[in-house]
């Protein structure tokens, strides 16, 4: 952020999620969080009123506080498909590329399966007279009478953005370039996405994907972050990137396909500080809140990009962190199904009208189903700000309980339904563990599983033992780690080159090291734009590298040995390399940081013995699969370091429960963290 006295400074962090908007605050030295109910029908609402609440509490004008947001406005339009009326211009012949796309099923074996509609209709595609190769040369010229038809054709299509993504412009611009400036001139106030300053990198298709997903969200994250930033301060505030760095307002409602996973990104952010804080620099990620559950791999205490992500069936080629989703959270609605099975999401109860004990809905929910089965605690939830309504919880899971009965033809018990339930929700978030994990040739008994978010504490236990998880780490505030990630998160920008150069013994090194002198250029002007001089930067150099003939790429860091690491990577990867055969240089990436100012973390005080044994606050009744057991109940706030729990146990604090069955053993580290031995 920019420079300023610490103690003048409140910085806060901002995660929008489905059923409540989590804040943390940084004042003088401390850190305080706290939770206010989403409106869905317009997030900055929610966000407007808990920074009204930071101000009070600080002193603060609302307009000087320092905010870092992540958002899922990008990724529910998106999902939802309402974003904006968007048109496509490209190279003549190539106005289906979205239609078409890779002769690749998304679901191999699915038979139903059918590829997602196109963002934008047929009707708004439009080809323009122009060819260049791929070496650059220019095969057809662009007349000035193809601008001006096709400048007419947008006008009377009346479209709300554009995307101009012409073959092979990464390699040559110009064409790009006079477009841009014509359309920007006869279309004033429509947003234009270009593909050779978005993505300057080949595959037409995925190119093309993602720069038509910019100008499908660019009109509906510009007026969002725009009523936010009139009401906060645009020159204030930043939004997180996919990448887990942050942007300012200005650069996202311009590339808003950089946000789409903007808030799952700030949770990995925090989890792998505090994973690596806490002494295990291989982690899962874990985080399960009220609508979804965001998994991701860390291995090494890095963060892991990819280029290859999709998100609702579409390719995005920009880098975004290696996020699996899946519809599961406290607020997923359980049903049976057509064929008598118990279901569990995707669809969410979301904040309204939320879970049956929130009080506005008879629909049985995950949320509900731990509450029936005691496993709150017998407490409310935001430290008893937000009560629970058990009876319409336990009513809710009697309906379904029913329903169950008439669909398996014998009867089952309230509680044997809830238990259903969490069993079902379980499995699917361990197919995604799974995903991130062993389906990728990593072995998760070798991580800690990190878990955070308002709900994933209840889960955490049982999913760490059906994937023989050793331990599970429960962070400080897990219920708002999202929003300190953010907060944690530096001013990041990506760029990247396509370059096609064969390597080896020296050759043709001069030429990438020419590329990325050129990017680092850019991206130190830009983050001194935002306030970072060069002493506050870093800069990061990747190479995209196949053996020639491949169609895939590995990634890997660019410097002095950089063929016989890409060799080492292959093998470790694909099981073999070929030493002897030339390697292929397709892109050069350059990862360029503004580095923030660091959080201090708060120590907790020691418990009087190292290995002391705590007395619980109370005790409650848990319905666990053996059946219904005594459990000592905690409040985190009065565990100190060293302090050892029994099991089973639920542990209660503000932003979230955690759940220890028997056989766990649990204690709290120098750092405040729960950690769980299985």
């Amino acid at each position: 952020m920019r420079d300023g006295s610490e103690r003048d400074r409140v910085r806060v962090g901002v995660d929008t999620g489905g059923t409540f908007t989590d804040f943390m605050y940084h004042a003088v030295g401390r850190a305080k969080i706290f939770k206010v109910p989403s409106t869905p029908d317009d997030p900055s609402r929610a966000i407007v009123e808990g920074l009204r609440r930071v101000a009070r509490e600080t002193g603060a004008r609302l307009r000087d506080l320092e905010v870092v947001h992540g958002t899922t406005v990008g990724t529910n339009a998106l999902l939802e498909r309402r974003g904006a009326r968007a048109a496509l211009v490209t190279t003549a012949g190539f106005e289906d590329v979205l239609a078409i796309g890779r002769q690749a099923r998304g679901s191999l074996y699915d038979l139903n399966w059918t590829r997602p509609a196109p963002l934008v209709a047929e009707r708004l595609r439009f080809g323009v007279r122009e060819r260049v190769a791929a070496d650059g040369s220019v095969v057809v010229e662009l007349e000035g009478g193809e601008i001006e038809k096709l400048v007419g054709k947008l006008r009377r299509a009346r479209v709300e953005s554009v995307a101009v993504s012409l073959l092979f412009s990464f390699a040559r611009p110009e064409h790009e370039q006079r477009i841009e400036r014509a359309l920007a001139a006869a279309l004033a106030g429509v947003p234009l996405s270009v593909s050779h300053k978005i993505l300057p990198e080949y595959r037409e298709y995925e190119r093309t994907s993602t720069v038509t997903i910019n100008a499908y969200l660019q009109p509906l994250m510009g007026a969002y972050l725009s009523r936010l930033g009139a009401r906060v301060s645009a020159r204030r505030l930043r939004v997180m990137q996919s990448s887990g760095g942050s942007v300012s307002a200005r650069a996202a409602a311009a590339e808003p396909v950089r946000t789409i996973l903007s808030g799952p990104a700030g949770g990995v952010v925090g989890a792998t500080h505090a994973g690596v804080g806490a002494g295990f620099s291989d982690i899962i990620t874990f985080d399960m809140g009220g609508t979804s559950t965001d998994v991701a791999l860390c291995a090494g205490g890095r963060l892991r990009l990819t280029n290859e992500a999709s998100v609702a069936g579409l390719p995005v080629a920009v880098p975004v962190l290696d996020i699996h989703t899946v519809g599961a959270g406290g607020g997923s609605i359980a049903r049976v199904d057509a064929g008598g099975s118990l279901r569990v999401g995707p669809e969410s109860a979301g904040a309204v009208p939320g879970p049956a004990c929130y009080g506005r809905s008879t629909l049985p929910t995950v949320t509900d189903a731990n509450l029936v089965l005691g496993r709150f605690g017998g407490a409310d939830l935001l430290g008893g700000e937000f009560e629970l309504d058990e009876r319409r919880a336990v009513e809710a899971l009697m309906n379904l309980a029913r329903e169950m009965s008439e669909a398996s033809g014998r009867e089952v018990l309230h509680t044997q339904a809830a238990l259903g339930v969490v069993r079902v929700v379980n499995a699917g978030v361990e197919r995604a563990l799974r995903a991130v994990s062993v389906e990728r040739g990593f072995d998760p008994r070798a991580c800690a599983l990190l878990t955070f978010g308002g709900a994933g504490g209840l889960h955490a236990v049982e999913l760490a033992r059906a994937l023989r998880i050793p331990r599970v780490v429960v962070p400080r505030e897990p219920g708002a780690l999202s929003a300190a990630g953010c907060l944690r998160a530096n001013v990041v920008k990506s760029l990247s080159r396509t370059l096609m150069l064969e390597v080896g013994d020296g050759a043709r090194e001069d030429e990438i090291e020419r590329a990325f002198v050129g990017m680092e250029r850019e991206a130190r002007a830009a983050l001194r734009r935002e306030g970072f001089n060069d002493a506050r930067q870093r800069h990061a150099r990747t190479i995209a590298a196949r053996y020639r003939g491949q169609s895939f790429e590995l990634e890997i860091p660019w410097g002095r040995r950089a063929v016989a690491r890409f060799h080492r990577e292959h093998a470790a990867r694909y099981g073999y390399a070929q030493s002897a055969d030339t390697i292929e240089v397709v892109s050069a990436r350059l990862f360029s940081a503004g580095l923030v100012e660091r959080l201090k973390d708060e120590r907790p005080r020691r418990a009087a013995a190292l290995r002391r044994a705590v007395a619980p606050h109370r005790t409650a009744r848990v319905h666990f699969d053996e059946g219904p057991l005594e459990a000592a109940v905690y409040r985190r706030e009065e565990l100190r370091a060293g302090a050892r729990l029994r099991a089973p146990s639920v542990v209660t604090e503000y932003s979230s429960t955690t759940l220890i069955p028997s056989g766990a053993r649990a204690r709290i580290d120098d750092r405040g963290n729960l950690v769980i031995e299985l």
